[in-house]
């Protein structure tokens, strides 16, 4: 046996021995740091099997969503990660290449550091209302809530940003700095420290600014007869997270984007993925349609487009790929969310698992009672791998996964082959004003999102994500009610858009109205939360 020969078989025995010693779990970090030392120790890959196929030219770019021209080693994840992901279902319109292109024009001109930027915080700290159409005009993102909910938060305001031509920009709390790569070419998405409005994390629904609170005291009017000659605020915060009123839903209405489109400065805290509300607006109905012309492939664009994972993020999600998944000829992903208003025991969220794996076909039928001697070697003659299907369990406890790895280390998969069950972290409990939480908790959604099947947790924003990147539509396991299992065990996503949790939506609209009936046929109650809506072809 040659030099390399001898090196594959020692990183496959050594992956035998992570895998049975460690269980691809261990103790958080502990899993990270054994994919890390591994994947050094193979020269920088454990792939002994079969790995995505290389993406060059424009599927490098995915289609020309991404633009060309960036620093490959400043953002690794941006050029790397189509080899990871399964072919995407949808191709982009050329209206949305075009639109991100000019997008990208715009934030390279007016973003931080530009005179543009400079005149335009000037005039902000100096209190006063732009009496003329502004050159240049902002929206500033305030993040809110956990990982998954914020990554759906960014990608509705973005949209957004595209449909009002406004500049995003990000305000970076020390939890959400070093997850993701810049987006746009030669700019930066992050707001300076010095921008002028102060104390922005007390912003809330009764804060005097807030458009919500503007309407109800009459500082600005949604009236566009009296809007044409009232001048407007130097900056505007929309209200758009849980616990907002009706007169801050108003900002879903016609009338008053028209009125929120003179605003220059427009600050905004949301927690949900509103995409399915932008809908409802007439004045974005046209344009949408051409933007999107699957209604189902809003997330996945944006998603894939405005997310890249920073280096060290990236690192923690190609070592574990490349140390426990990478050998698999299918990935099967399982994601198991317990809201503390939903708890069930462990043994109860394995058998409902189980029992949607029987009901769709997700896990591996078991053999409950193999001949003698019917086992599956891990290893062929050949000295190559032969597991062919890895389960990856993501979740806070390590519960599901000990059961299901037990399942699988007790009994064979029926019609042979190996099962390797992994998880890469438990934290126990989540985390949010931790980074190192969250990097973990960015790397988890990237591994699920590589799956080829996904099984996840209904009204799970972290499996919305995982879905959103993936291009899959994912079975949802439902929520218990009550503390008792569900009699329906899961559900099949009929689309992969992430559903909308607002609550309570009273707002009635003035001036111009969408087709309705066109709206209704694209717009679906949720499958895993009945007061939610979400897109549908």
């Amino acid at each position: 046996m040659g030099r390399a020969g001898v090196v594959l078989m020692v990183c496959v025995m050594a992956l035998l021995f992570l895998v049975l010693f460690f269980g691809g779990r261990g103790g958080a970090p502990a899993a990270w740091q054994n994919a890390a030392k591994l994947t050094a120790m193979c020269g920088g890959t454990a792939n002994v099997s079969r790995p995505r196929p290389g993406a060059t030219g424009a599927d490098e770019l995915f289609g020309g969503l991404l633009a060309p021209g960036y620093d490959r080693r400043a953002c690794r994840s941006r050029y790397e990660s189509p080899r990871y992901y399964k072919h995407s279902p949808f191709v982009a319109s050329p209206h949305l290449l075009q639109k991100l292109r000019d997008y990208e024009a715009r934030h390279k001109k007016c973003g931080p550091g530009t005179p543009q930027y400079a005149k335009s915080v000037d005039n902000l700290r100096s209190g006063r209302s732009n009496t003329e159409a502004a050159e240049c005009r902002y929206l500033v993102w305030l993040p809110y809530n956990g990982l998954g909910n914020r990554m759906l938060s960014l990608l509705s305001t973005f949209l957004y940003a595209l449909l009002t031509d406004r500049v995003l920009l990000v305000r970076n709390t020390d939890d959400f700095t070093d997850l993701f790569c810049e987006p746009f070419p030669d700019t930066t998405w992050s707001l300076p420290p010095d921008f002028p409005v102060a104390n922005m994390s007390q912003l809330g629904v009764q804060s005097d600014d807030s458009y919500g609170n503007l309407l109800r005291h009459g500082k600005i009017s949604n009236h566009l007869d009296q809007a044409a000659s009232q001048p407007v605020p130097p900056y505007v915060y929309a209200h758009l997270a849980h616990g907002l009123r009706v007169t801050d839903q108003l900002f879903y209405c016609n009338d008053d984007q028209i009125v929120i489109a003179k605003v220059t400065w427009l600050l905004l805290q949301n927690d949900l993925y509103f995409v399915p509300l932008l809908y409802g607006i007439a004045e974005f109905e046209d344009e949408l349609r051409r933007l999107f012309p699957a209604k189902e492939s809003v997330s996945h664009f944006l998603a894939r487009y405005l997310f890249h994972p920073s280096n060290s993020v990236w690192g923690m999600v190609t070592r574990y790929y490349h140390s426990y998944l990478a050998h698999a000829d299918e990935r099967i992903g399982v994601q198991v969310r317990m809201f503390p208003f939903a708890t069930i025991p462990a043994d109860d969220m394995y058998k409902q698992i189980m029992a949607c794996s029987r009901q769709e076909g997700i896990l591996p039928e078991i053999d409950d009672d193999p001949e003698p001697g019917n086992t599956t070697s891990a290893v062929d003659d050949d000295g190559t791998a032969s597991s062919n299907k890895a389960i990856l369990v993501v979740s806070l406890h390590a519960d599901y996964y000990e059961r299901i790895r037990w399942t699988y280390y007790k009994h064979a998969a029926q019609g042979g082959g190996g099962v390797g069950v992994f998880q890469p972290s438990h934290e126990e409990r989540q985390e949010r004003a931790q980074r190192s939480h969250n990097q973990k908790a960015l790397a988890e959604i990237y591994l699920l999102s590589f799956s080829d099947v996904l099984l996840t947790t209904g009204m799970s924003t972290f499996g919305y994500m995982s879905s959103s990147l993936a291009g899959l539509r994912s079975t949802m396991l439902m929520v218990a009610n009550n503390q008792t299992v569900p009699e329906t065990p899961c559900v099949r996503a009929v689309s992969m858009e992430p559903c909308s949790h607002l609550m309570n939506f009273k707002v009635k609209c003035k001036g111009k109205t969408v087709d309705k009936e066109e709206l209704a046929r694209h717009i679906n109650v949720c499958e895993d939360l009945h007061r939610g809506i979400k897109l549908v072809d």
